[in-house]
């Protein structure tokens, strides 16, 4: 019976964990989904946020920074490897050119989560404001996934 329960459990809070995943907002003609964020051990280390923003009109935006409770300190960065080493610089904006899709994603731009209020637990959602030049302000829930997770899976969703 015991065993029953965990799988009826799973059964039912696997597809919310990927609806938490595919959550999509718009604001003008931008559409931002699939964020996702990785679980962390304490506070001591930033954490990290991802999200893809489409860009469905005939003007170009820019997300100019994001908000969270979860962070002091959040901020756009973007990997850049020079001569086989890895940083990642503060990102002043990031631009959303029409017509055209722009991730947030692991080795590329991304929202650094620094200093954390409380450690990301796996299976929790947090609240990001993203802030658009044009479009304004939008906010996006973020389900925390796996320390070992590559990306949100919204392949069905989007």
């Amino acid at each position: 019976m015991k065993r029953f329960a965990i799988v009826l459990g799973l059964a039912v809070m696997l597809p919310l964990a990927a609806a938490a995943e595919c959550a999509s907002v718009s604001a003008g003609d931008l559409t931002v989904t699939g964020a996702w964020s990785r679980a962390t051990i304490g506070t001591a280390r930033p954490a990290v946020f991802y999200v893809e923003i489409r860009n469905d009109g005939e003007t170009g935006d820019r997300l100019t920074g994001i908000d969270t409770p979860v962070a002091a300190m959040p901020m756009l960065h973007r990997t850049v490897v020079k001569d086989g080493v890895a940083s990642m610089p503060h990102a002043e904006a990031i631009d959303i050119p029409a017509g055209e899709t722009v991730s947030l994603a692991p080795g590329g731009y991304h929202g650094m989560l620094m200093e954390l209020t409380a450690p990301l637990a796996e299976g929790e959602t947090f609240p990001v404001v993203l802030r658009f030049e044009r479009a304004g302000s939008v906010e996006i829930d973020a389900p925390v996934l796996s320390i070992r997770a590559q990306g949100a899976e919204c392949d069905a969703a989007g």
